[in-house]
């Protein structure tokens, strides 16, 4: 049987509790080619009252980088009429390799719009005037040898805007000694403001891992993987997937992981 993914949609007045969770997906694959087997790991941010969501197309070979955008008023009202701006990346700077893991910042930065992508291994920015053509395609950050993330390294949700800088959560996949897949875990860099590209601190220990039984026990095996964390009043509130089976919440001060830093 052919496993096809889509978008579900719950609600939450405080963060931990699900008051309501649509028997039905609020997003579904298209006629695009590029979405045939499916649509993934969304990761959204709201920009002057539209709510942006990237996400991955999956064709059954490659993944590609995917926008759609909803009014954010329609959203508070129930109603799904997503504009659908499908692949935004159709030509890579490295051809024939999958793209995934894409998220937005939550503003514009020196005028432009920056998008965070991962051509394996590596996590690259990308920059846009209009959210249609990208342009100044860069790496940002690489996999560390002999560490946690020394296969491959990917966002998580977007950036968080803090006074320390931009506080980027990323995963990071481990690889054992012959080539084969140890674990997925968290960390996290902060960004400078003004300038993302300059890493001011990038984690040299992950600050969450596999440790539960379902985290270590699914579909996928010792896996945490997440593609939306949310400051809320004083705590990260970082919301992932356990051993791909899933949906789990951690918490975190967020001076306790600024401190990190320091």
């Amino acid at each position: 049987m052919e496993r096809v993914s889509s978008f579900g949609y719950a609600y939450s007045a405080d963060g931990f509790n699900i008051d309501k969770r649509l028997e039905h997906p609020v997003f579904e694959k298209s006629d695009d080619p590029v979405e045939s087997r499916g649509v993934e790991d969304p990761r959204a941010v709201i920009m002057d009252g539209t709510v942006y969501m990237n996400y991955t197309g999956y064709d059954g070979h490659k993944a590609h980088v995917c926008m759609a955008s909803l009014d954010l008023e329609e959203l508070k009202n129930g109603r799904f009429n997503w504009n659908r701006r499908g692949c935004i990346l159709p030509v890579l700077p490295v051809p024939g390799k999958d793209d995934k893991n894409a998220a937005l910042f939550p503003e514009k930065i020196n005028g432009s719009y920056i998008l965070i992508h991962r051509i394996p291994p590596d996590i690259w920015f990308s920059y846009s005037d209009d959210l249609k053509t990208w342009h100044g395609h860069k790496i940002i950050a690489r996999p560390r040898q002999g560490m946690w993330d020394n296969a491959k390294i990917g966002a998580g949700g977007p950036p968080i805007r803090t006074e320390a800088g931009w506080l980027f959560i990323y995963h990071g996949v481990e690889s054992d000694p012959a080539g084969g897949f140890k674990a997925y875990r968290l960390g996290f860099m902060l960004l400078d403001l003004k300038n993302p590209e300059k890493i001011l601190f990038r984690s040299r220990e992950p600050v969450l891992e596999p440790a539960r039984e379902y985290e270590e026990q699914g579909a996928v095996q010792n896996v945490v993987f997440t593609c939306a964390s949310v400051l809320i009043k004083d705590k990260i509130f970082t919301y992932y997937g356990g051993a791909d089976t899933v949906i789990c919440l951690a918490t975190c001060k967020l001076d306790d992981l600024l401190s990190l830093a320091r």
